[in-house]
């Protein structure tokens, strides 16, 4: 079993910047693969942010590259999703997740095992 936890999240402006961790606590972190997802009002959940155990296998989804990275700290079991130049479509709740078998990273939803409980992220124009 692996608990996640994010703190952090609130309400920014656009162009600005927050980091939104997620801590873990269980099972060996090292082993999983770890993405970020989220949910904006009255949508689907989508990936934005993955990555593989070791951290060297990445993916952003197109909206949020060169904007946003993921990175992870395997000896603190802790999960970040840095977001810079936000803009108001970020708006939404987002979700860390780990993912069993982690050589690789996941897009599918699906793949993902555990889930941390969201943080809600605005951006005010």
């Amino acid at each position: 079993q692996v608990r996640l936890v994010e703190p952090g999240g609130g309400l920014v402006q656009a162009v600005d910047s927050l980091i939104l961790s997620c801590a873990a606590s269980g099972r060996t972190f090292s082993r999983y693969a770890m993405g970020w997802f989220r949910q904006p009002p009255g949508k689907e959940r989508e990936s934005v942010a993955a990555t593989s155990w070791s951290g060297d296998r990445l993916y952003y989804e197109h909206s949020v590259t060169g904007r946003f990275t993921i990175s992870r700290d395997n000896a603190k079991n802790t999960l970040y999703l840095q977001m810079n130049s936000m803009r108001p479509e970020d708006t939404a709740v987002y979700y860390c997740a780990a993912g069993q078998g982690g050589t690789y990273y996941y897009t599918d939803p699906r793949s993902y095992d555990y889930w941390g409980q969201g943080t809600q992220v605005t951006v005010s124009s």
